[in-house]
């Protein structure tokens, strides 16, 4: 089974705003993400998907179409240019990337917790505290 990662959506303040982000920096299908490092387990990473993470909720995800060097030694992690909304899971913020195992990843039903409900500032402070 692939593995996943997730990785914040910065200065992204809803799904809407991450979806016209995607749809700018996609061409021919692919849109590029950059990272300074290359992940040690980048072949499990091949068909797996990048998961976004808007107010501390993982809201999307994009399929992980392959891995390639940049000429200033970054990589850039290659995605497909279709975003799929998934039923908000609850994920606190980090920097960079983070592995995501594939049974920890949310699937596109419907969140039955109320979760996904919550206003976003709300969650944000429940999280902030610990309490999701």
């Amino acid at each position: 089974m692939p593995l996943n990662l997730s990785k914040v959506a910065f200065s992204c303040a809803s799904v809407e705003t991450l979806e016209r982000r995607v749809i700018a920096r996609s061409s021919g299908g692919e849109m590029r993400v950059a990272t300074r490092m290359r992940p040690k387990r980048a072949g499990e990473l091949i068909g797996g998907a990048l998961h976004w993470i808007v107010k501390h909720r993982i809201v999307a995800r994009q399929e992980i179409l392959r891995l390639e060097d940049r000429k200033d030694g970054r990589i850039d992690i290659v995605l497909s240019d279709q975003l799929v909304i998934v039923a908000a899971a609850p994920k606190r913020a980090h920097q960079g990337w983070r592995y995501l195992e594939a049974e920890d990843a949310p699937g596109t039903d419907v969140d039955d917790s109320g979760m996904s409900e919550l206003p976003p500032r709300m969650y944000a402070k429940l999280a902030g505290l610990g309490l999701v």
